[in-house]
């Protein structure tokens, strides 16, 4: 088609490149006319038309194969959503191949020894493209305490991991951060604040994630805001495989030694519970992409992971929605549907986004793709004819369906834990996680995570051999929670059971009392009253031994205290124990 002598005329000019030019001409060969449509004359809102080309820019480049790639599979892809059919209608489910930890014993130990060796050659992803508005934090969620006990952010709670970890091991693990548009400059300026938090300069590897345009019908129209705005959404966090590929980290890491990388959310206190375990089923089973699941409830809102197959084509193993999931067991193994088994779960363990990917397969992939892993879109119809949209859709990308490209005989498979063990996320407000709970749901609070928090550090107490009494559970803004005794065991002081069970032998510890171990510290027969508290922080390059001792409230003390409305309406109280609801106050400390 011949080009506008409008955008000649602005080329003549001066006002558009050469680049901006040959940019112009392509999307309007892919029939985006509307982008450039009402274009002012030349001398009028030229910085407007610049800014405009450079978001044009900017996405053409950060789209593996260009903005021509991206409305071509925009296209194919709006086709197959009009249909209105399920995804994997020709696919038959199965139980996936899967190895349950949920409960400790000798095979999770194992696991977790042979984990530990394993993280010497792991580099850790961290996804963390996301604001915490949604529960009530205007800031980086990586910013939010996962505990306010001591107030350690999740952030300086996974780089106490890398940093203690990499100390063990005699290696400096690599930590990889996803960030996007709203979070890049917070996460920065975090890590210059807190000097990266012991880990070294080179260590940490930041990738900031683009958005793209967003979509206005059925003919992947790119959609335009408003005059010289183009519409971006997120693309989703399938990206950080994008990136790991373009930025060539990915290969950067196999040429140091680097053999499998974990991917984990910015969220979730309680990843490395099971991460080391997860390590060590990959290595044994001789996985590629290894799932770490939690137990399911039939019909739970969380995608179920199954064996999917059909005649001709490879098996895969894949996280099926549970809006699919259902009816496509009715429609071929189970007229019932998504049921329980004699365990009360369903067969399909629920995926919660926490993988540990092989990295030379995975090289392979991403080199095959050029980076792009499965993409799909949503798009909410506003016609029975089903090519008009409500609202502009994009396509989108999840990490978890990088099995989509495994059909050249890789390993996939997961690994159950017990969910509190290695599942608790941190995302919604007071309100409505209250309203999950009185529907039975998870509430998934500042709150709610804080209290497994402290469980998982019951449960590896118990898993010692320490004697457990916890206090009884309250109610505070609606959540469920156990608000005792509040355990922390840092990352210096263990980092797998063994490590627990190592240090500690007999003792006690009961009701609304506190329990803090920091480094190279041994507890032999201690008793922690209800309401004391315990904070014993070993010296660097030193030990510290407690033997024979009752610790009683007479002396250290955290309380937890409920915040009053008004402390609650009060921007003089941080945000971070509003969206909780309660403080933790230290007396005598």
């Amino acid at each position: 088609m011949p080009t506008p002598s409008f955008l000649t005329d602005h080329l003549a000019a001066g006002i558009i490149s050469s680049e901006d030019f040959q940019l112009a001409e392509a999307l309007l060969a892919e029939d985006q006319g509307q982008l450039f449509a009402d274009w002012d004359s030349p001398g009028t809102r030229d910085d407007e038309k610049r800014a405009f080309l450079q978001t044009l820019q900017n996405c053409n480049r950060s789209y593996p194969g260009g903005l021509v790639a991206y409305i071509r599979n925009a296209r194919r892809l709006l086709a197959e959503s009009a249909t209105g059919g399920n995804p994997f209608a020709d696919y038959t489910p199965a139980e996936p191949d899967l190895v349950d930890l949920s409960n400790f014993g000798p095979a999770y130990e194992e696991a977790e020894g042979v984990g530990l060796k394993s993280l010497a050659a792991t580099a850790i992803v961290l996804v963390a493209g996301g604001l915490g508005e949604r529960l009530g934090y205007h800031g980086i969620k990586l910013d939010i305490p996962v505990e306010v006990t001591e107030t350690t952010s999740y952030l300086a709670h996974y780089t106490a991991v890398i940093r203690a970890a990499s100390k063990r091991l005699g290696r400096e693990i690599p930590l990889v951060i996803m960030t996007s548009r709203e979070t890049n400059a917070g996460t920065i300026a975090t890590l210059e604040a807190n000097k990266n938090f012991g880990l070294a300069p080179g260590q940490i590897t930041i990738l900031n994630q683009e958005l793209v345009p967003a979509l206005s019908d059925i003919d992947a129209h790119l959609s335009i805001e408003k005059k010289y705005n183009l519409n971006l959404k997120p693309h989703g966090h399938g990206d950080i495989h994008t990136l790991l590929h373009t930025s060539g980290t990915a290969k950067k890491f196999a040429a140091s030694g680097i053999r499998h990388l974990l991917f984990i959310q910015d969220t979730n206190g309680q990843v490395f519970n099971a991460a080391l375990a997860a390590l060590g089923v990959s290595e044994i089973r001789g996985y590629d992409f290894n799932s770490i699941a939690v137990n399911r409830i039939p019909g739970e809102a969380v995608g179920g992971i199954a064996r999917l197959s059909k005649p001709g084509a490879p098996d895969l193993t894949l996280n099926v929605e549970y809006n699919y999931l259902d009816p496509l067991l009715r429609e071929t193994v189970n007229p019932a549907g998504d049921v329980a088994e004699p365990n009360g779960f369903s067969r399909f363990p629920g995926n919660i986004n926490l993988l540990v990917v092989r990295l030379e397969p995975y090289l392979r992939v991403l080199e095959s793709s050029g980076g792009v892993i499965a993409e799909f879109v949503n798009p909410k119809f506003s016609d029975a004819s089903r090519t008009k949209f409500k609202k502009p859709a994009r396509l989108e990308t999840l990490m978890q369906d990088l099995p989509k490209s495994f059909v050249s005989g890789e390993k996939v498979g997961v690994t159950i834990f017990d969910r509190v063990w290695c599942f608790s996320a941190c995302k919604n407000n007071l309100v409505d996680a209250a309203a999950k709970v009185a529907t039975n749901g998870p509430a998934e609070s500042a709150s709610s995570a804080e209290n497994d928090f402290y469980l998982a550090g019951r449960m590896k107490l118990r898993a010692a051999g320490m004697e457990v009494i916890e206090a009884p559970q309250k109610t505070l803004s609606g959540i469920p929670l156990v608000p005792g005794p509040r355990v922390i065991l840092r990352p210096s002081f263990a980092l797998t059971l063994a490590d627990v069970r190592a240090r500690i032998s007999g003792g006690s510890i009961s009701g609304e009392s506190t329990l803090v171990l920091d480094g190279d510290v041994t507890l032999e027969n201690v008793t922690i009253a209800d309401g004391a508290s315990l904070v014993a922080k070993a010296p660097e390059g030193g030990t510290l031994e407690i033997k024979d001792r009752t610790v009683t409230r007479r002396g250290a003390v955290h309380d937890l205290v409920p915040l009053t409305d008004a402390e609650m309406a009060s921007s003089d109280v941080p945000e971070y124990l509003r969206i909780r609801g309660y403080h933790i106050v230290a007396r005598e400390a």
